[in-house]
């Protein structure tokens, strides 16, 4: 059994369904959660695990009382500097939370720079954490300070500059002399939209990692990679292309609706790739089995 640390943004009040999913799974798996206090995502943490009737939560607050604690559970109250206010008098009690947890799950509306710095706590603890991004409906896995650094280089100056405000001198050591952005590689290759972020890989590296999700052997791992792809170069773009709907092209992606393999093959094509057979000369694998690779 896990602690896992979920927290989130003010500004999400409504848990999205792979949310949700993932939510189910921690309740079906009895692991411990600590929550914080705050309106949005905390609050709307607290109202499903509420309605789930889970038991096993500690509410943490800076202070001695908590301002959500939708099911009455355990508080962890976290002292403060008696100077501190704002932004640092609640993240007293985001520190404990990263101290205490084993895994972080971060609901981000795509703008909060208090819940990516609680990813980077919990890396600089050597946690691995999930960033969910609401908006965009991506799913990164987190487990270094080299995975966080290439993440924040993607993003906004404004968002770069409010983190590094937030953040202690302790938090922010070891800053790259030049950050570069790179890929993040999905938490669950089984959730549709742990989603890899591709923007800044070549043609023939996007290539390169397509071949790897197909050396797997797992479906679910060649679907998210792909829908990683689209989703970068414009699902509404790809799916025009394709004669598709973005909404018809999305369910697909998402396991609901119809995916067969004339679509793969015509968004490989759409996208600059394709596939291609390749025998692989191994002893011990039969001679009827065949690698697909992609170009």
């Amino acid at each position: 059994m896990n602690t896992i640390f979920i927290g989130g943004s003010r500004h999400v009040s409504r848990l999205p369904s792979d949310v949700r999913k993932r939510l189910s799974n921690v309740v079906a798996s009895g692991h411990q959660v600590i929550v914080g206090d705050a309106n949005g995502a905390d609050k709307a943490v607290q109202k499903y695990l509420f309605d789930a009737r889970y038991d096993n939560v500690t509410v943490f607050c800076s202070g001695a009382t908590p301002r959500n604690n939708l099911g009455s559970w355990r508080i962890h109250s976290v002292s403060t500097p008696k100077d501190a206010k704002g932004f640092q008098f609640y993240a007293a009690k985001d520190r404990e939370m990263a101290r205490h947890a084993d895994i972080g799950f971060m609901i981000w509306d795509g703008k909060s720079p208090g819940t990516v710095l609680n990813v980077l706590r919990l890396v600089r603890a050597g946690k691995i954490s999930v960033l969910f991004n609401v908006p965009e409906m991506h799913a990164f896995n987190m487990k270094s300070i080299d995975q966080w650094w290439s993440f924040l280089a993607q993003c906004s100056p404004d968002l770069q500059a409010n983190i590094r405000q937030r953040a202690t001198a302790e938090e922010w050591t070891g800053e790259p002399a030049e950050a570069h952005a790179g890929p993040l590689f999905p938490l669950d290759p089984a959730s549709p939209k742990a989603i890899v972020k591709l923007a800044a890989l070549s043609s023939e590296e996007t290539a390169s990692v397509l071949n790897e999700a197909l050396a797997s052997g797992d479906a679910s791992a060649v679907i998210s990679t792909l829908d990683g792809i689209v989703r970068d170069r414009g699902i509404g773009q790809v799916a025009n292309s394709a004669g598709l709907s973005s909404e018809s092209l999305d369910r697909s992606f998402d396991g609901i609706g119809p995916f067969d393999f004339a679509t793969v093959l015509k968004v490989f094509s759409l996208i600059g790739l394709r596939l291609e057979a390749k025998a692989e000369h191994n002893v011990n694998v039969p001679a009827t089995r065949r690698r697909r690779h992609v170009h």
